[in-house]
């Protein structure tokens, strides 16, 4: 298993970065690889975001020293989201099946936790989001059936999209994560425009459903000191509260968001006017 760790920036800090120094902080390039668990800490309220691909083996989500714990949800929950093949997920001795776009939330205190995929040749990508958690919420499998399903956008804005909310209050319980997937249909290009920010909490977003040669311009920083990331298909981005997160692809894609901090509501964030951008 791979750790990196990502320390904080302060936003004044931010407007001095280069290309190079801005991907270093907040892209994460890498998020699956083959038969590895790669994790990355973020001290953005201590949001862990990763992959996990099983090839022929089961991976075993341990503890690395970033987490300071004997087993990684001592004091965490975690949401696994599938985005590849049909996969299985062993918790304390109990298997879930994954199919494609079904997302398990992991309550706190599950102690022995493995991945697997059902065929190595297509295998599970689970990405993983985990925060801190403070009391155990039960372990639920959501399919995207089962998910809160909201569409926004239309096609002369180039921003129809749908929203599947997984781990939300109106669907499963949990202590501060939030997580869920955003798809734009064809023609639609552009994600969370207008833009707005939330004090209150942090996001982290996967883009997938990418072909290989296409891009997104992600957009961060502050509502008037704006900066971009050109990201490619199952690249992460890590979004400080301060900063707006959006986006515009080459061509549609789908991403995955979640969320941590002060509380859960999905509808608390502070609306940025597309005029007011800099």
């Amino acid at each position: 298993m791979k750790v990196d760790v990502r320390h904080a920036s302060h936003p004044e800090a931010v407007r001095a970065y280069d290309t190079d120094t801005l991907r270093r902080h907040f892209l994460v390039d890498t998020v699956f690889e083959g038969g590895e668990i790669r994790l990355t800490y973020s001290h953005y309220d201590r949001m862990v975001v990763g992959g996990a691909m099983p090839l022929g083996a089961a991976l075993t989500l341990t503890a690395p020293k970033a987490i300071g714990q004997e087993t990684f949800l001592a004091e965490r929950e975690l949401g696994a989201l599938n985005i590849g093949g049909a996969g299985r997920v062993l918790i304390d001795g109990k298997a879930y099946d994954i199919a494609k776009y079904d997302c398990l939330y992991i309550g706190k205190g599950a102690v022995d936790i493995r991945f697997e995929s059902a065929d190595a040749g297509n295998p599970a990508k689970f990405y993983l989001v985990s925060t801190p958690a403070h009391q155990p919420h039960p372990t639920v499998l959501l399919t995207r059936e089962q998910a809160r399903h909201l569409t926004f956008g239309e096609a002369a804005t180039a921003n129809k999209r749908s929203i599947f909310q997984f781990i939300h209050p109106e669907v499963c319980q949990s202590c501060q994560l939030t997580m869920g997937l955003t798809m734009l249909e064809p023609g639609s290009i552009w994600n969370t425009m207008p833009s707005h920010i939330h004090d209150r909490r942090m996001e982290a977003y996967l883009y997938f459903d990418l072909d290989a040669d296409q891009r997104i311009f992600h957009f961060m920083g502050e509502p008037q000191e704006t900066r971009h990331m050109l990201v490619a298909n199952e690249q992460a981005i890590i979004s400080p509260p301060w900063s707006i997160h959006s986006g515009a692809g080459t061509k549609n894609y789908s991403f995955i968001w979640a969320m941590a901090g002060d509380n859960k509501s999905f509808t608390d964030m502070d609306q940025i006017a597309i005029a007011d951008l800099r």
